[in-house]
């Protein structure tokens, strides 16, 4: 807590200090946005700004295509009020608005807020329209407020425009509830210069059960009507497809998550494999994975792992779903670690050949990406690596993902241990005749 000259006398500064460690936000509470981040609505020539406030205020954002000078265009949207289930109650005004009709690939600046305050000035490039561009991803999962290793090259990255948006797989702030939200409040703010300049898609981890995933639910906005647990939306020539494990895991939710889930993933998966000509790859992003080869107890060192065979081992599992609709690529984190597996399904390698195994691979091909950095460190590997194994990296760092066309994606890993060396680098390659269910 921060000390206040007392000038006003100590009642005013008892006041003040009292109203501080009650809103969370520096000095007394504010209509300034703080927090800003961005999102993609899955609208073409769309983009959502999300921020916070500490007191109700007007939800305005102000941009345009010149760096300098007045910002011409304005977009109005609505606050919804959070209040943190912590014992303190605290009370956040979580502001949203969709910027409409903007020019593919150009360059914006803006700025939001009200007449009671506006933040600073931010830049985003709108995404592209249709499908014939490269979109660059960044893509990691686990990272806390607390060791957020990756985040100075993450935001060096992003300076320098080698992303056009990032996929956090799971796993915030570490938590964000703890402290009465204190630390997701802290969270947000660190990871603002990136995700105040991207569209950061998210999906929900299990440390953001804590409340029924209302701090992951309030603070970010994406596409669909499941409060940020599923969703889908299109990018370049991807589909990408956000879901929940861990409706498989706290069931006390409601299990009639597991199946709502279930049958919506069938229904997306069913059309987008249908528009392959069009969004030839499709691309899973779920926290916790299938498969690893970590030395703990995680689900994924089951044999039966709950998210791969479903509950009882036999009720909307995942792996049968995602292999019959053919997914070219599963992205997961929980691991504090980095994993690539061979092409595999039902614990069988696929390969497209023994010597260019990711060459129109017969399975999908899964990427474990969560040593990002956060306070419980990295995760230790078993010692022998299993057969459908084919490289394990425990130093932190992050996911490079480039779908470059149709047929090429391009993966590689960062190791921020060793200041920025790629540390994997891998093509999948897929004609584009043929690509259909594997089944």
């Amino acid at each position: 807590m921060h000390s206040l000259p007392c000038c006003l006398g100590s009642c005013c500064c008892l006041l003040l200090l009292f109203s501080s460690g009650v809103q969370g936000a520096p000095g007394a509470p504010s209509a300034a946005p703080e927090q800003v981040h961005l999102s993609y609505p899955g609208e073409p020539g769309s983009m959502t700004v999300t921020w916070t406030t500490w007191v109700p205020a007007r939800s305005e954002v102000q941009f345009g295509l010149q760096l300098l000078g007045p910002l011409p265009l304005r977009a109005q949207g609505a606050f919804s009020t959070f209040v943190d289930g912590g014992i303190l109650r605290r009370k956040l005004y979580m502001h949203r608005v969709t910027l409409r009709g903007l020019l593919p690939g150009a360059e914006y600046v803006y700025r939001c807020g009200s007449a009671q305050g506006w933040s600073r000035r931010f830049r985003f490039r709108a995404l592209k329209n249709g499908v014939h561009w490269s979109p660059r991803l960044a893509v990691f999962g686990d990272l806390g407020a607390d060791n957020p290793k990756a985040l100075p090259r993450l935001r060096r990255d992003t300076q320098q425009g080698m992303y056009d948006a990032v996929l956090h797989v799971g796993d915030f702030a570490y938590d964000m509830d703890q402290d009465n939200a204190r630390v997701g409040d802290r969270f947000m703010r660190l990871i603002e210069p990136v995700a105040a300049s991207l569209p950061y898609m998210t999906c929900p981890g299990n440390h953001e059960e804590r409340y029924n995933f209302s701090n992951y639910k309030a603070r970010f906005s994406m596409p669909g009507d499941n409060e940020g647990l599923w969703y889908s939306w299109d990018l370049g020539p991807a589909h990408i497809v956000s879901f929940s494990t861990e409706v498989y895991f706290f069931l006390h939710y409601g299990r009639h998550l597991v199946e709502r889930q279930f049958r919506w993933l069938e229904s997306d998966l069913q059309k987008a494999n249908k528009n392959r000509i069009a969004r030839p790859w499709i691309i899973t992003m779920g926290h916790r994975p299938m498969y690893c080869s970590n030395a703990d107890v995680d689900d994924c060192r089951w044999h039966e792992s709950r998210v791969r065979k479903g509950l009882r081992g036999k009720l909307y599992g995942l792996e049968d779903l995602f292999y019959k609709y053919g997914v070219d690529l599963q992205l997961w984190a929980h691991e504090h670690s980095y994993e690539r597996l061979w092409p595999i399904y039902n614990y069988q390698v696929f390969n497209g050949s023994l010597e260019m195994p990711y060459t129109n691979p017969r399975g999908p091909v899964h990427i474990i990406t969560g040593s990002a950095g956060c306070e419980e460190r990295l995760t230790p590997f078993s010692i022998f690596p299993r057969p459908w194994s084919a490289l394990r990296v425990k130093e932190y760092g992050y996911t490079r993902l480039h779908i470059l066309n149709g047929t090429h994606l391009h993966i590689q890993q960062v190791s921020d241990d060793q200041d920025g060396k790629i540390v994997d680098d891998v093509w999948v390659v897929r004609p584009l005749l043929g690509r259909r269910m594997y089944l």
